[in-house]
């Protein structure tokens, strides 16, 4: 079916948006006249043209009339005004007279309104077309604009037997190199990056992305009593790329004045009520760190802890999706980590359910996407 393809084609659009877009969502729109493609746009960056204005500016480029025409856009046209004008708007002034639309936006100061708003004008709107393809590419922006909390994303790489380090802390490299290249995808996907201080103290990592043109995302670190050497790589390069470190409110007052200064930002959370484990150990509340970062606009963060911050997320309830890369490989041992450490659930029944979305491989990799059980 023809208009099919042209909504796989806003779909595939939209993408290219990722990384450049946040806190805003994904959007592609096609434009189509007598069963001609007449422009195409996609929402590029953050504070500029979203994406039908964006294929209009090319029509006109182009010198083509869109009066007449359909256009094909994967979310609700916006009837407000933010940085940008109303998108609805400027379809009624190109004289759009048909509009396919796939995902609703849930947006308060949209919802509905931009449907209504081409509606008003004598505009022909279909909705929820190839809507489940739609709204899977802007999972992140849903649960942000509905909730005012990050997408949280756990990723981790383990064996055959379910280890993400040797017993010995080694676990360079669990997987291989085709893997660690798509990691870097989701960091630049990811407006922020989270790992724990016992990966920092490990491993010494930047968090950045390696991909050429790519976006480094926020580093967020869950470091309780402020442990993070000044000399880490993370610190020393603060000033450069957004560091948020997180700790418990009796954190040390002169570290946190050396941190502040080498460029790095601090945020004292309280902390959480302790886990039957562990109520000798005071942890971080990543609830209330989840508000913190929503607040600054951090749409969505890839969780790459070890097996602790892993388990306190799980257990908190922050966690959305999983992306499990598998390495055909066995460490054995049981003092090897695992990916979900602590004591865990007591009863099967009470396990934490996900579904899986997708599978792919890298090399000899399999990765496994699941999101989690809402039901």
């Amino acid at each position: 079916m023809p208009e099919e393809k042209y909504m796989r084609r806003a779909i595939e659009l939209a993408k290219k948006g990722s990384g450049r877009v946040n806190p805003n969502p994904l959007v592609g729109a096609v434009i189509v006249k007598d069963g001609q493609v007449l422009a195409e746009g996609y929402h590029e960056c953050y504070g500029k043209l979203h994406a039908e204005r964006n294929a209009i500016a090319h029509a006109r480029e182009a010198g083509v009339d869109i009066k007449g025409s359909t256009i094909y856009v994967t979310l609700e046209p916006c009837s407000h005004y933010g940085k940008q004008p109303p998108c609805a708007l400027a379809l009624i002034e190109e004289g759009i007279a048909r509009v396919v639309v796939g995902s609703d936006d849930p947006n308060p100061l949209v919802s509905g309104r931009g449907y209504q708003m081409l509606r008003d004008q004598g505009v022909e709107v279909i909705t929820h077309f190839l809507k489940e393809e739609c709204d899977a590419i802007n999972d992140v922006f849903f649960h942000y604009i509905q909730t005012k909390t990050p997408y949280v994303a756990m990723k981790y790489a383990m064996t055959m037997d379910g280890k993400i380090a040797c017993h010995t802390g080694d676990s360079r490299w669990v997987t291989g190199e085709e893997s660690r290249a798509y990691v870097q995808k989701l960091r630049n996907h990811y407006k922020g990056i989270m790992a724990g201080i016992g990966t920092v103290l490990a491993d010494d990592p930047m968090l950045n992305c390696r991909i050429e043109g790519g976006r480094d995302p926020v580093r967020i670190i869950c470091d309780d009593h402020l442990r993070i050497p000044m000399e880490s790589q993370l610190v020393s390069t603060a000033k450069k790329q957004l560091l948020i470190i997180a700790c418990l409110p009796d954190a040390d007052a002169e570290k946190e004045k050396a941190l502040t200064d080498a460029g790095a930002v601090v945020l004292r959370i309280p902390a959480a009520q302790a886990a039957d484990d562990c109520r000798d150990r005071k942890t971080l509340d990543l609830k209330i760190l989840m508000k913190e970062l929503g607040a600054r606009s951090i749409d969505g963060i890839l969780l790459e802890g070890g097996g602790t911050l892993n388990e306190s997320a799980v257990r908190a309830g922050i966690v959305q999706r999983a992306y499990c890369f598998i390495a055909p490989k066995i460490f054995g041992g049981s003092l090897a980590k695992t990916p979900v450490e602590g004591q865990g659930v007591s009863l099967a029944r009470d396990a934490w359910h996900f579904t899986r979305v997708g599978m792919e491989s890298f090399g000899q990799d399999i990765m496994l996407e699941f999101k989690l059980d809402t039901m």
